[in-house]
């Protein structure tokens, strides 16, 4: 029973990793596909002069959308095994929460904002940042079992 409920929680951990990345990938396709990105034609390798607009709202540039893509194969790999499936979500989802801070700091700095970010993508970074840490606190953790004797 104990060992059933711990692979459990692996695959579960596993998932959720998986999950992730495949939105990761997701999101780094879609920023390159017109209509859904608009812009797309004053798409800018990177800088915060890219006129792209994910959805309307996201600033993307080529860079910004590889970084995402990147970001997702990494996903994938680490959701093989259930520790690296959760360092992927708690380690991304700090990198996130220093996205957001760095956002917030430097965004509006043409020369800093390489992969250009909006106010709509640092809001996001904080809440991704705060889910992917979450979940990774949240999945796949040992769970102790008590157990009754009885007499």
């Amino acid at each position: 029973m104990v060992k059933e409920r711990s692979r459990a929680t692996r695959a579960i951990a596993r998932t959720v990793a998986a999950i992730v990345a495949l939105v990761f990938l997701a999101v780094g396709v879609l920023g390159f596909i017109p209509g859904i990105t608009t812009g797309v034609d004053r798409m800018t390798l990177f800088g915060a002069g890219s006129a792209a607009l994910l959805l309307g709202v996201f600033q993307v540039s080529v860079l910004h959308n590889v970084v995402h893509l990147a970001f997702g194969v990494v996903g994938l790999l680490m959701s093989r095994s259930a520790g690296a499936a959760r360092t992927f979500l708690i380690g991304g989802g700090i990198i996130y929460l220093v996205l957001w801070i760095l956002g917030l700091m430097f965004g509006s700095d043409a020369n800093l904002n390489v992969v250009p970010v909006n106010d709509a993508d640092n809001w996001l970074h904080l809440g991704l940042g705060v889910v992917m840490v979450l979940l990774g606190l949240l999945v796949g953790r040992r769970h102790t079992v008590s157990r009754e004797i009885v007499d």
